[in-house]
C-alpha cells in the first residue's frame, strides 16, 4: 500500500511537469515575461528603474513611454485587452561606429540566445535588418546609418 502512494505521488508529478512543459514558451523581454498582465509588466519595469513618460503616453494608456537615467535606451509598450502586444527599444547612440557594433554584438546575442539564424531582408552598412523568431513572438533588430543613428529593437508576441 505504502508503494502504491509513492507511485500515485510519482505519476501526478510526472504529469504536472509535462503540463508545465507543454504549453507554449512566452516570449521574454529581458528576462521578463511577455504574458504577463500590462499593468504587472510595467510595474515590473518601474522596479528595474523605469519611469513611465506622461508627456509622451498616450491619454488611453493603450501605449506606455518608459525611460530610465541609468539605460541608453527608451522604451514604447503597447498593449492589447490588459495585455502586452509589442515592445520597441529606441537607443540613442553618438556614432555610427558605436551603433554597428552594438547592432552586431546583439544580434549575435539573439542568435545564441534563441539558437536560430535570423532572416535577414536588408544587410549593409548603413541599414541593417535582423528578424528573429521565437516560441513566443518576434524579435527584430533594425539598423538605420542615415544623418542620426539609429538602433531599435522590436519585441511582438505571437
Amino acid at each position: 500500500m505504502q508503494n502504491m502512494k509513492k507511485m500515485i505521488v510519482v505519476f501526478v508529478a510526472l504529469v504536472a511537469f509535462c503540463a508545465c512543459n507543454s504549453g507554449e514558451k512566452d516570449l521574454k523581454y529581458r528576462g521578463l515575461s511577455m504574458a504577463l498582465p500590462f499593468q504587472t509588466f510595467v510595474d515590473s519595469l518601474q522596479a528595474r528603474g523605469f519611469a513611465v513618460d506622461s508627456a509622451k503616453t498616450d491619454s488611453d494608456f493603450q501605449m506606455v513611454v518608459m525611460g530610465s537615467e541609468t539605460e541608453r535606451y527608451r522604451l514604447v509598450i503597447a498593449q492589447k485587452d490588459g495585455q502586452v502586444a509589442a515592445l520597441q527599444e529606441n537607443w540613442s547612440l553618438q556614432s555610427n561606429d558605436s551603433t554597428r557594433r552594438l547592432w552586431q554584438e546583439m544580434r549575435d546575442q539573439f542568435e545564441k540566445d534563441l539558437g536560430a539564424w535570423p532572416n535577414m531582408p536588408k544587410h549593409g552598412d548603413d541599414h541593417k535588418i535582423a528578424k528573429f523568431e521565437s516560441d513566443g513572438g518576434f524579435i527584430t533588430l533594425t539598423l538605420e546609418n542615415t544623418y542620426k543613428p539609429t538602433l531599435t529593437v522590436r519585441y511582438d508576441k505571437k
